[in-house]
């Protein structure tokens, strides 16, 4: 027959384990349950005697411990020895299990046992019901007294229906005592229906049971919520705090014990994520009150949880500090422990978010720098292991990537770094141009001493013959303007699905200037090519075609190879798949060329030059797939030459010009007759540089620039690892690797209607389903008119990787995401979710307008 609810709770537990265990063995060691057994129906009893109960829905012996262990067991033997025991209750009040010599062990272990822990099992499950009708304040108060009973809990559960209970559960929301203070915390306007209800006392009596705040019974429930919101973040913040909190906290009484300092810790952390808003309002408060911002406060002692404020901007400044004092390890410590702080990865403070990202990236290249510069003092002597050593996987090379990173960022930083930030980029920056002036003199000396040869490394006029004549079938030749060797690093990671993929060095022709490295990449090229005086300026020169403009050069392609088409790489991008099949063709060579690399650096526009570079890497390999689905399956990208964009040269870094008769000038290289050589540079004979010309070439020993035209910030010409060392990649993109999906239960939410900065949050939802439930890779972008003009820069609660913009998606999981716009683009942008393998549309937002851009 129907029981009350704690004897249904139990019987109910019991029936489940009797179920799956067929033996239970029931300690009650303080005879608190006595009650219970007595209250079990009987129906019969067996051969040895033994009653049989119902418990539950299930019919089972019932054997009770009558002063003999050995007893209680010869009678159960009988039972419990066959291979499926009927059920068996074993019941032995007044007793605390033996874990090493009881004599019902075997037992024991091919059963369950239940009331293992001898101290106030009775309390345990009474508290566990009781807070489906009542609060932790009541539920202490009923459960005090040591000479609480089984009936006494009876009684106060009743029997589920008379309407008693929590008089806060009617008013205030939350499945948990901490859940309903953060629901009366945050909802002011539930204080009238509180005191309709009479529930402060209770409420207060619940705010001691769970955090040990003592509330007078007259205090007003609004001044009541400032005196838990204070006790809630100063605490936290104390025991967070690893040196001495400002005496200005003494007047907030400290946590009682571990217990209630556990609460603290669980009510703070739901108001910031189930109420990020009104946390910041409320933490704002408390932190004005007290004068944290002000205060005397030792930043290294700061823990790792930012409940004020003030913490995460002292720690950024400190961080700033550890970059200036060169300890990047430090530094890039508190960068990672900071990534995931309430005050940085909120979409609200995503120029936060940027000022901690711009902190990694100086660390990461700082480190960096300060990795290769003692390799530099035994650097080797033969210019062939300086480029070997340059462009080995993980070699010098990833300064110049992390440097581009890091400028990249900066460029599009919608604030300007603060105060201490500003000093570690400058300190940083000098670093790393020091670096570059070491390397850039070490090498210039090295080919010097190499006779200005680098024997058994690809030369730029052997990548055609090499690697492009000999593909068998169709294959695509790009030519991208000025992109170095780490820009070719960093594309290889975007070329998802590549087979046979290779990424190798080759040096440039000097000049490394656009007419002579471009002429380079000729056919033709390797048999004869010279840089010779035409018309009173330089001009690459290939059997007797003198190539000294893109047309020229388009013209020699042309004729060495009628069967070939070239084609920019905007078009081929801006253009739909059938307008680029129908200008391809069957050829089976197609040229394409990218210049904006170039374009933008030489312009002047500094800003604008940092922003494109990394665009232009995601657009040469989206290129790469289009071409593949167009049935084109090999690939060879290189570069014309590179380049040195760091530090605006001032008027110490520029050499006059050399005087004599100047055939032609760049920032990077002087050519002509006579004149005198600065002493800051070196002179070559055009004939040692294999060229059949009269022509003397002056290039800069280090990182000075001619007083020439150009920006003095990015340039090329000269003999640097970052201008002469090109990268060379070849790979096969089967069509058949490009097959997936083209649809995917990701939406894009949190997005702006319109533009205003470069800058803005979105939100990617992923949301897995029966058969989808594994975490997927996907590349965020930002597409106007065909072509990336952004990417995401920042996934600061999701792994990421800023390089290829790709970002890894958990099932049911919400994942953040900063956008940055690089680039100057049409009125309207969507944000793109791709499958970084195939170019897959695996979502997209609505049409983003774009305004006036600050």
């Amino acid at each position: 027959m129907p029981m009350h609810l704690l004897h249904n709770a139990l019987a109910q537990q019991l029936d489940q384990a009797l179920r799956q265990h067929r033996v239970v063995v029931f300690y009650d060691a303080r005879t608190e349950f006595e009650p219970f057994i007595h209250e079990l129906e009987v129906v019969g009893s067996d051969r040895e005697d033994l009653p049989r109960v119902t418990v539950g829905d299930t019919l089972t012996h019932l054997a009770r411990f009558e002063g003999s262990f050995f007893a209680l067991k010869a009678r159960i033997e009988p039972l419990v020895a066959v291979d499926k025991p009927d059920p068996l209750l074993v019941y032995i009040p007044g007793q605390v299990r033996d874990r090493t010599g009881s004599v019902l062990m075997e037992i024991e272990q091919a059963g369950q046992v239940h009331g293992d822990a001898p101290s106030h099992a009775l309390k345990s499950v009474a508290r566990r019901l009781l807070r489906q009708t009542y609060t932790d304040g009541d539920i202490d108060a009923m459960l005090r007294p040591e000479s609480l009973s089984y009936q006494d809990v009876a009684r106060f559960l009743g029997h589920g229906d008379d309407g008693g209970g929590s008089l806060l559960k009617l008013v205030l929301n939350g499945a948990t005592s901490e859940a309903l203070i953060v629901d009366w915390i945050v909802c002011e306007d539930k204080d009238a229906a509180l005191a309709a209800k009479l529930a402060e006392p209770e409420l207060f009596r619940l705010i001691q049971a769970r955090l040990g705040l003592q509330i007078t019974a007259e205090t007003p429930l609004a001044k009541a919520r400032h005196q838990v919101v204070r006790f809630l973040l100063v605490n936290e913040f104390r025991s967070d705090l690893t040196g001495d909190a400002p005496n200005a906290l003494t007047i907030v009484p400290s946590v009682g014990n571990k217990d209630h300092l556990k609460h603290v810790a669980t009510i703070a952390t739901a108001l910031r994520a189930e109420h990020g808003i009104g946390y910041t309002a409320l933490a704002d408060a408390v932190e004005q009150e007290f004068g944290l911002a002000t205060a005397t406060i030792d930043p290294a002692s700061l823990g790792a949880i930012d409940t004020f404020r003030f913490e995460e901007r002292s720690l950024l400044h400190h961080t700033a500090t550890l970059i200036t004092q060169r300890d990047y390890a430090k530094a890039l410590a508190l960068v990672t422990g900071r990534t995931r702080s309430f005050w940085v990865d909120q979409p609200a403070f995503l120029d936060r978010l940027a000022q901690w990202e711009l902190c990694r990236l100086l660390a990461e290249l700082g480190a960096k720098v300060d990795a290769v510069r003692p390799a530099l003092k035994k650097s080797p002597t033969h210019a062939s292991a300086w480029v070997e050593t340059y462009a080995q996987p993980g070699g010098w090379y990833e300064v110049d990537r992390a440097q581009r990173a890091l400028d990249a960022w900066v460029a599009t930083m919608e604030d300007d770094p603060e105060e201490p930030l500003e000093q570690a980029l400058a300190v940083t920056k000098r670093q790393h141009e020091a670096l570059l002036k070491e390397m850039a003199e070490g090498f210039t000396a090295a080919l010097m001493a190499s006779a200005w040869t680098i024997p058994g490394l690809l030369h730029q006029a052997g990548i055609y013959p090499d690697l492009v004549e000999p593909c068998g079938g169709r294959v695509a030749y790009f030519w991208v303007d000025a992109m170095r060797f780490e820009m070719g690093a960093e594309l290889v990671d975007q070329l998802h699905g590549a087979e046979e993929l290779r990424l190798q060095p080759a040096v440039a022709a000097l000049p490394s200037i656009t007419p002579m490295g471009m002429a380079a990449l000729l056919p033709g090229a390797s048999s004869s090519y010279s840089v010779v005086e035409h018309q009173g300026q330089l001009a690459a020169k290939i059997g007797d075609s003198l190539l000294p403009t893109v047309n020229e050069r388009l013209k020699r392609l042309k004729a060495a190879r009628p069967d070939s088409v070239e084609i920019l790489l905007d078009r081929l991008l801006l253009w739909s798949s059938t307008k680029v099949a129908n200008k391809l063709g069957d050829a089976p060579l197609v040229v394409v060329r990218s210049q904006e690399i170039d374009a933008f650096g030489e312009s002047g526009h500094e800003l604008a030059a940092r922003q494109v570079m990394d665009s232009v890497i995601g657009n040469v390999a989206r290129a790469v797939r289009k071409l593949a689905k167009l049935g084109i399956e090999q690939f060879v990208i290189t570069s014309d030459h590179g380049h040195q964009f760091s530090i605006r040269k001032a008027e110490d870094m520029l050499m006059d010009r050399p005087g004599g008769k100047e055939v032609d000038q760049h920032r990077r290289c002087w050519a002509g007759h006579g004149g005198q050589t600065p002493a800051a540079a070196v002179r070559v004979a055009g004939e040692e540089l294999g060229y059949q010309t009269d022509l003397d070439f002056i290039f800069p020993r280090g990182l000075a620039v001619f007083k020439a035209g150009g920006d003095l910030a990015f340039h090329h010409g000269g003999c640097s690892l970052q201008e002469l060392v090109v990268p060379v990649i070849s790979l096969r993109m089967p069509a058949s690797e490009l097959e997936g999906k083209t649809a995917s239960n990701i939406q894009v939410a949190g997005y702006p209607t319109r533009l205003t900065n470069r800058t803005f949050g979105c939100r990617l939802i992923f949301s897995g389903d029966l058969f989808e439930q594994e975490a997927i890779a996907a590349r965020v972008l930002l597409i106007g008119d065909g072509q990336e003009v952004g990417r995401a820069g920042m996934a600061p609660d999701s792994e990421f990787d800023r390089a290829t913009a790709t970002v890894t998606l958990t099932p049911n999981k919400e994942a953040s995401i900063g956008m940055m716009l690089m680039k100057e683009t049409p009125a309207k942008v969507r944000v793109v979710v791709q499958d970084p393998a195939t170019d897959a549309v695996l979502a997209q937002s609505d049409e983003i307008e774009v305004g006036d851009l600050m």
